[in-house]
């Protein structure tokens, strides 16, 4: 019994390195979702003030399409803007925004036009409801919605070339190939 108690910090030591050490081979951007492969929350978000494109979850049907979660105050996002203003530029996909959690909504205004705006229709959610019933847990956040509107893959983190070469087009150019046109 006293050889238990002695080697007993030992072995939780080498318990936890071993877990730790399995932990750091995981993508800590692939968030698992259990929304995804079912129809996007119902939701209608206002516009942001001086725009006369709101969003909601009926827009998101018809043609696959992005959904990106953004916020002025987000860092991170101002590191994928650059990024999204190319998807815009090349018009290879609708990208539409959720202007998440803005203690004013115009900040997220004043923040588009001083940035560009990529966005086809932009709903301002400042009290995250519509973030809440999609399972954001942070920004950004990037979703493709499929023609039908059901969500196919949620992205966490910032989207980058390498992302969009190797996950995102491939995969919305499948959903296109099977789906078809929309009548």
């Amino acid at each position: 019994m006293r050889k238990v108690i002695i080697f007993a910090p030992t072995l939780l030591f080498v318990a936890l390195v071993g877990l730790f050490a399995s932990r750091l081979n995981k993508d800590p951007s692939a968030l698992p979702s259990v929304l995804l492969d079912t129809p996007v929350a119902s939701f209608s978000l206002d516009a942001l003030p001086g725009r006369d494109r709101p969003l909601s979850s009926a827009m998101l049907q018809g043609q696959v399409s992005l959904l990106n979660v953004f916020g002025s105050w987000c860092v991170a996002c101002r590191e994928e803007h650059s990024f999204l203003m190319s998807l815009k530029a090349q018009g290879d996909v609708p990208v539409h925004g959720i202007n998440w959690r803005e203690r004013n909504p115009a900040d997220g205004m004043r923040w588009l036009e001083k940035h560009g705006d990529p966005y086809d229709r932009v709903g301002q959610d400042p009290d995250s409801r519509a973030a809440i019933a999609l399972g954001v847990t942070g920004a950004p956040e990037t979703f493709v919605i499929d023609a039908s509107g059901v969500i196919r893959y949620r992205y966490a983190g910032v989207l980058t070339p390498e992302v969009w070469a190797s996950t995102l087009k491939p995969l919305i150019e499948h959903l296109r190939h099977v789906e078809g046109p929309v009548s």
